[in-house]
């Protein structure tokens, strides 16, 4: 039997916007402007303008992450609707991580863009050395471990509550499936984790970047989630 997709099953149980996720949006909003504030000065001529442009890039890549979250959330209030004790300080959890990982993770980025660009595009964090390169990865996969973690906790809460109206069998099941669907981003990023902290010099360079090519297996995260959520329930 196919498996259901969320915007047929489920009903929004988060009509109205609480106070909570004001916060959450308004934090997420100010992570973002965390962002742009980061850069330097305003450019006063061409070079410093076309350089400007050069930090496109990392800033595109690092809202991409925080709106990825941000949308995660959003939906998990918007279909659950809940604000009890231990969502709400989940949910501030999550912004928390947020806002501390926010500026390491533009720096990430732009290493990272510019580790692979030869230096074509900046970044003011250089990479000199594979223990520079370790320390990038698992900033990174911290940063992601804890967020995902957050996420399927919220899932898994969700999950066990009795929401008004209460979840139908198919509701359960894709609740189950976001959850797994955490977990697993979670542990993809624990093996990038473990394979930053192994990597040696005596490897080949191009496995230096081993810990990244780790999340290609996010590709699979979705099939797999559906595989342990279980049977799709008739009802």
């Amino acid at each position: 039997m196919a498996s259901p997709t969320a915007s047929q099953v489920f009903t929004e149980r988060g009509h109205q916007v609480t106070r909570l996720e004001a916060f959450v949006d308004a934090a997420f909003a100010f992570a973002v402007t965390l962002l742009v504030i980061s850069f330097d000065a305003i450019p006063s001529n061409a070079a410093e303008l076309i350089a400007a442009f050069k930090a496109i890039p990392a800033f595109a890549a690092s809202f991409a992450m925080v709106a990825m979250f941000w949308y995660a959330h959003n939906l998990w209030s918007r279909r659950y609707g809940l604000d009890d004790g231990v969502s709400i300080w989940l949910s501030l959890l999550l912004i928390f991580l947020v806002l501390v990982y926010v500026f390491p993770l533009r720096l990430i980025f732009a290493s990272a863009l510019a580790y692979l660009t030869d230096g074509w595009l900046p970044s003011a964090y250089e990479i000199q050395s594979l223990d520079d390169l370790r320390l990038m990865f698992i900033t990174y996969a911290c940063s992601f471990i804890s967020l995902c973690g957050v996420l399927a906790l919220l899932y898994s809460r969700a999950g066990r509550l009795q929401t008004q109206p209460p979840l139908s069998g198919k509701e359960r099941y894709l609740t189950k499936v976001d959850e797994w669907r955490y977990w697993l981003s979670a542990i993809i990023g624990i093996l990038s984790l473990v394979t930053a902290l192994v990597v040696r010099e005596a490897w080949p360079q191009w496995l230096y970047g081993a810990p990244g090519m780790v999340y290609f297996a996010l590709s699979a995260q979705g099939f797999l989630a559906h595989k342990l959520a279980g049977q799709v329930p008739e009802d």
